[in-house]
């Protein structure tokens, strides 16, 4: 379960990915067509603009759809949606540290270890990779979140 979902760039990990509507989505389709496409080419994806610039929940919404189908990011059309858009792509802190546990047990991403009473293999090694790489890049432009990190 965790290989596809490491290989598009995502993490089912993630608190987020439980949500009441997540098969009613409009765009399920054309954005999962979309990611692996691009994931095809070694190439990653971001969703197209929101454009009720007012309807900031709708936009997380929209926002968080497009992250759980595997887009790194979307475009912003109005300030108050680049908040939302570093929330929603950012990796969390917690995770990010986990994830750095998890390749501090397996350097190599081979064998098997247990953390925290949970067993981790390679699948979730690649997993935690994705998001250790992620939180890298982020860190770059974000300095708050470089510290939360432990960069």
């Amino acid at each position: 379960m965790a290989d596809i979902p490491a290989t598009v760039f995502w993490s089912t990990r993630k608190k987020e990915r439980i949500r009441a509507f997540y098969q009613q989505d409009l765009w399920h389709y054309t954005i999962a067509r979309m990611v692996d496409a691009a994931v095809a080419h070694g190439l990653r994806s971001f969703y197209g603009p929101f454009g009720d610039l007012k309807d900031e929940a709708a936009c997380e919404a929209q926002f968080r759809n497009a992250f759980l189908m595997g887009c790194s990011g979307a475009w912003s059309l109005a300030p108050n949606q680049i908040a939302i858009a570093k929330r929603v792509f950012s990796p969390d802190v917690k995770e990010v540290l986990f994830a750095k546990r998890i390749l501090e047990a397996m350097p190599d991403g081979s064998g098997v270890a247990t953390i925290d009473g949970k067993m981790q293999d390679d699948a979730t090694w690649k997993q935690a990779k994705v998001i250790v790489d992620l939180a890298r890049l982020v860190a770059r432009r974000d300095p708050e979140l470089a510290a939360a990190y432990g960069w």
